[in-house]
């Protein structure tokens, strides 16, 4: 493509209505000029139909947070309210981001919709996830805005000990941003939400698409609460037990109390139910098929980022229609290939590596 048309393509994929006069205003210059680059652009198959319709590949949507991440590591024991000797790791993270990236490494087009600010956490996020393969331009741009940042201390076994997250920025995510990204919801093949954007952007997405497979990323139990009376609204939810807990009013210590739980939600309108209990891998039901499936012992390096793999990994396994206990077992593949590297996203997160982790993961009725 010349210039010109890139400039005219990127101009309609943000709004396919737009008129030949305006597209020449924009530009400056003449309305027949840009009839010619259209037509050129059709002839070439990168708009078609009426409204300059863009063919671009099938994507998957992540509505949800990003952040810069800054993690402690000590030595040896942690020991509290003491000067621990360790390392410090700076890097990208946000639940959103993280679920995005890791759809990435395994081969799924996604698109991030967050709120960045323009400072220098707010470039770096934006250089890393062109540079994973994240498209992030739909994203809001907030000029003074700070970028949100998520500080957390781990113990000796990996496992966080205590973290302070500044994600003011989300609240300025408003419904009315939202409902300009209206083209690209609809054309997703599936969208991931996490709990950290506003509980009324949620709210709006869900009644407003409700022809759209939405997954549900619960991040916390307290920000589960945001999501409880919209439980029926997402295709495929993946809380821990203790969020599942809170979303069912259930209390769960045994299988049948995982049963009632995701009993409950299928009769919300849930298709697909993943209640993760940790070493103990994950409990799913469908209505149709239920049962556990569990991953060989493996040692934990950094517990973050496995639940951000998990739910990546069934966004795949969706796209790709697997059954629920493929899914799961792809999830729990993901989730150990994940916690196995001190980087909240292992590098090494691929299609071939999940297979390979597969392996080691059994279903158990």
């Amino acid at each position: 493509m010349t210039q010109r048309e890139t400039e005219i393509l990127k101009l309609i994929e943000k709004d396919p209505l737009l008129s030949q006069k305006e597209i020449a205003e924009i530009l400056g210059i003449t309305r027949s000029s840009v009839a010619v680059h259209i037509s050129n652009l059709m002839k070439k198959g990168l708009i078609a139909g009426k409204g300059y319709i863009t063919n671009s590949k099938p994507y998957a949507t992540v509505v949800g947070g990003v952040n810069m991440d800054i993690q402690g590591f000590p030595y040896d024991k942690l020991i509290p309210e003491d000067s621990n000797p360790g390392t410090v790791k700076i890097s990208l993270g946000g639940v959103g981001r993280n679920i995005a990236e890791n759809m990435s490494r395994l081969g799924v087009s996604v698109k991030l919709i967050s709120a960045v600010g323009q400072d220098i956490y707010g470039k770096r996020i934006m250089d890393e996830c062109k540079m994973n393969g994240v498209d992030l331009t739909e994203s809001l741009y907030l000029e003074g805005g700070s970028t949100s940042t998520y500080l957390s201390i781990l113990d000796e076994s990996g496992d966080m000990a205590l973290a302070i997250s500044h994600m003011d920025i989300f609240d300025r995510m408003s419904t009315e941003f939202i409902k300009s990204k209206n083209r690209i919801i609809q054309k997703s093949q599936l969208v991931v939400i996490d709990t950290n954007i506003p509980q009324e952007v949620i709210e709006f997405l869900l009644t407003t698409y409700k022809n759209m497979d939405f997954f549900l990323d619960t991040v916390s139990t307290t920000k589960a609460r945001k999501v409880k009376h919209l439980i029926g609204y997402f295709h495929t939810i993946k809380p821990n037990r203790l969020e599942a807990e809170i979303l069912s009013d259930r209390e769960i210590n045994d299988r049948e109390d995982l049963i009632a739980a995701s009993e409950y939600f299928l009769e919300q309108g849930v298709k697909n139910v993943y209640i993760s209990l940790g070493k103990d891998g994950v409990f799913y039901n469908n209505g149709s098929n239920r049962g556990f499936a569990q991953g060989a012992p493996i040692k934990v390096i950094n517990a973050t980022g496995g639940g951000d793999a998990f739910i990546a990994a069934l966004a795949y396994a969706y796209i790709n229609n697997l059954s629920i206990e493929e899914s799961a077992r792809m999830g729990i593949a993901a989730s150990m290939l994940a916690i196995s590297h001190e980087n909240t996203i292992n590098p090494n997160m691929s299609e071939e590596n999940l297979k390979l982790y597969m392996e080691d993961v059994k279903n158990v009725k």
